[in-house]
């Protein structure tokens, strides 16, 4: 089965994403400047298209670049209190949005059967492994659900866009929102008892039909990140520069 998802495209240990992850969290923590996690965000972008998620990588650099100006923008021109007030949320914004872009590409790459074969490998708890198990199906099928809703409710000439819920609120809170939220409780509930009825709190040892390992892959996109870590921390610290 792993055969078959590497002659598929590029392809990735679930142990080496969450390294990414862990990476890009310390990477976004210590960026010495703006270019740093503008490079950061650049890097992930290049895993994103090398997973074949071109559109989304290209849209989020190209959301992220219109976000950086604004805040050069913001810093150079504006004074006092806004001023204070934009820099202290675009800087949050800053230090969460790779990870983020991380995480989306992460969660849209990575089958439930292959976590949980990388997870057994490690010998995780299963305190840790049940719930990220369940998030891995539950996101993809809240969005499932919200594209349905979506094109529903533009049948009935009720827009999801902000515009549409700056006309009429309540419409678009109680047309879509609503049966969202009982969309998302219901797909919890069903995905936790389908884990349950799978044996996912079974205490005895898993078998996993999916084998995994690291490749060459896994180990250049490691050693990238604990570089680009590397380089931040020496930048940080004066030893470069």
């Amino acid at each position: 089965m792993m055969g078959e998802n590497r002659k598929k495209g590029f392809w990735l240990d679930p142990r080496a994403k969450l390294f990414l992850i862990l990476m890009c969290v310390l990477a976004s923590m210590v960026a010495p400047s703006l270019g740093y996690q503008f490079i950061l965000v650049l890097l992930i972008a290049l895993l994103g298209v090398l997973f074949g998620k071109w559109k989304y990588a290209v849209n989020a650099v190209c959301f992220y670049a219109v976000i950086c100006v604004l805040t050069v923008w913001i810093m150079t021109e504006m004074t006092g209190t806004l001023r204070t007030m934009f820099v202290a949320f675009l800087g949050l914004f800053h230090k969460v949005y790779a990870c983020g872009m991380l995480a989306g590409i992460v969660l849209s790459t990575t089958k439930v059967s292959e976590f949980l074969s990388a997870m057994n490998r490690i010998h995780a708890p299963k305190k840790l492994v049940i719930p990220l198990a369940v998030m891995l199906r539950y996101i993809p099928t809240i969005q499932e659900d919200w594209r349905f809703i979506k094109d529903a409710m533009r049948m009935r000439d009720v827009s999801p866009t902000p515009a549409g819920f700056l006309k009429n609120p309540g419409m678009t809170i109680e047309c879509i929102y609503v049966p969202l939220m009982m969309a998302a409780s219901k797909a919890a509930d069903e995905l936790s008892i389908a884990s349950i009825t799978r044996g996912i709190e079974n205490p005895n040892p898993r078998t996993c039909l999916v084998q995994i390992k690291c490749g060459a892959a896994d180990w250049i996109g490691m050693i990238v990140a604990v570089a680009f870590f590397a380089l931040e921390l020496c930048l940080q610290g004066g030893v470069i520069g």
